[in-house]
């Protein structure tokens, strides 16, 4: 099926302001006062109505055929989507976006039986290995030697399962110099599945946990994009993997954790587990020296209520680095919101027998629970919080399809991480 774009309305016959209509060259698009989200839903729309092939015809923009693919993609089978004619640049540029985008929208869709904590770390590893297969090295640290290695958040989270939990460190290194510094870490939060642990979610709140490890996807993907796009500057991925859950040897509330950094942690909450296995990831990404350290994770529901599932939410001390981030998010067509961290977030969750408590122990954290989290994290960063973006990935996944969206994973975020990355300053 032909796909075009129109300006027009559509003939009166189609209905008042119709979205679709067809002729004997195929479906046109009338794209009305917003034309990506026109072309989004269209695309959503069609492959609704069983459209498996489509071709997109005539004049097209590179943000245009993005739109349609983004309502395109299916949590079912992919179809086959055929790219208007165009410069090979371009259509390179959509082919890039398209594997990444399919990479993360596949890994958070996959079942928790598929995708075991290993098997997340070797899929990401597979996935960008391919990609540059004499610039990339990677180890991976399992079960024991994760809590020999000082790690352990990762290793408490995730030793309640029978699957181990897992620290990947990626390293691509397009120099070939061993000692080049290290110019940016992604670290992400890989819980393949969140039962809450002792603080047991209800059924409805578990049923789409599998999409908890969307902020280890999500940084994957955006480093594949990266290289994809001429990356030429060496960077490290974390990926902190585990299942959270209830067994005789899970971890438990009332426990406390001490971190490398000496930093004890009491646990009120083993639902608020995402921060502790992306505490022992920042603090390795800090022991790199890099500038910038980026993390991005299903930290909060209560960045969800804050933005609902259209944003990511942002937090951030280091605010020129923030507001270009913002910037390269609205140049990607992919919405980013800041919400407020201040330095007085990380005593928000009070302990009277360590340092800090994992969260307040009340329903969802309390109020300001995603600023709080936030907080939380930076005890882990170095420098004060500067040159240190966290991603609180409320738009990450979608429980049920909408008129934008397949149900499912998203990958949005994926863009502005690469370009973050690509823009780096010097």
């Amino acid at each position: 099926m032909r796909i075009r774009l129109s300006t027009a309305a559509a003939a009166a016959e189609w209905g008042p302001k119709a979205l679709l209509s067809h002729d004997e060259q195929g479906m046109l698009i009338h794209l009305g006062e917003r034309p990506l989200t026109a072309i989004q839903r269209a695309g959503r729309r069609l492959y609704s109505q069983g459209l498996r092939r489509v071709k997109l015809a005539g004049a097209w923009n590179t943000e245009q055929q993005w739109a349609f693919a983004q309502g395109w993609m299916s949590s079912k089978e992919p179809g086959e989507l055929v790219w208007a004619d165009g410069d090979e640049a371009e259509r390179s540029q959509l082919e890039a976006r398209w594997h990444c985008a399919r990479w993360v929208r596949d890994q958070t869709n996959a079942t928790p039986e598929q995708l075991s904590p290993v098997a997340l770390a070797v899929e990401a590893a597979s996935f960008i290995t391919e990609l540059a297969p004499t610039r990339v090295s990677h180890r991976i640290l399992k079960g024991e030697a994760l809590r020999e290695a000082g790690f352990v958040g990762i290793y408490e989270v995730g030793r309640g399962s029978d699957r181990e939990p897992v620290l990947l460190e990626l390293d691509f290194n397009p120099t070939g110099d061993r000692k080049a510094p290290i110019a940016a870490c992604l670290v992400g939060k890989g819980i393949t599945f969140d039962s809450g642990g002792y603080s047991i979610k209800a059924s409805e709140g578990m049923l789409h946990m599998k999409a908890d490890m969307g902020g280890a996807a999500l940084v994957t993907g955006a480093l594949g994009l990266a290289i994809l796009g001429g990356l030429d500057r060496r960077v490290k991925l974390f990926l902190c993997c585990a299942e959270n859950l209830i067994s005789g040897h899970a971890y438990k509330l009332g426990d406390i954790l001490t971190y490398k950094n000496g930093t004890s942690v009491e646990i009120v909450n083993t639902d608020a587990e995402g921060r502790l296995v992306l505490a022992d990831g920042l603090l390795a990404a800090g022991e790199t020296g890099a500038p910038l350290i980026i993390d991005a994770a299903t930290l909060t529901g209560a960045a969800v209520m804050a933005v609902g599932q259209e944003y990511n939410a942002l937090f951030a001390f280091d605010q020129a680095l923030a507001q270009r981030a913002l910037a390269l998010a609205e140049q990607e067509n992919e919405p980013l919101w800041p919400l407020p961290l201040a330095p007085w977030h990380r005593d928000q969750c009070p302990s009277a027998y360590a340092d800090t408590a994992n969260s307040r122990p009340v329903k969802g954290g309390g109020p300001g629970g995603a600023s709080n989290a936030a907080g939380f994290l930076s005890r882990f960063v170095p420098n004060e919080g500067r040159g240190w973006l966290h991603f609180d990935l409320a738009a990450c996944y979608r429980n049920n399809a909408d008129a934008d969206w397949s149900a499912g994973g998203t990958a949005l975020g994926l863009r502005t991480l690469a370009r973050i990355l690509l823009e780096q300053p010097e």
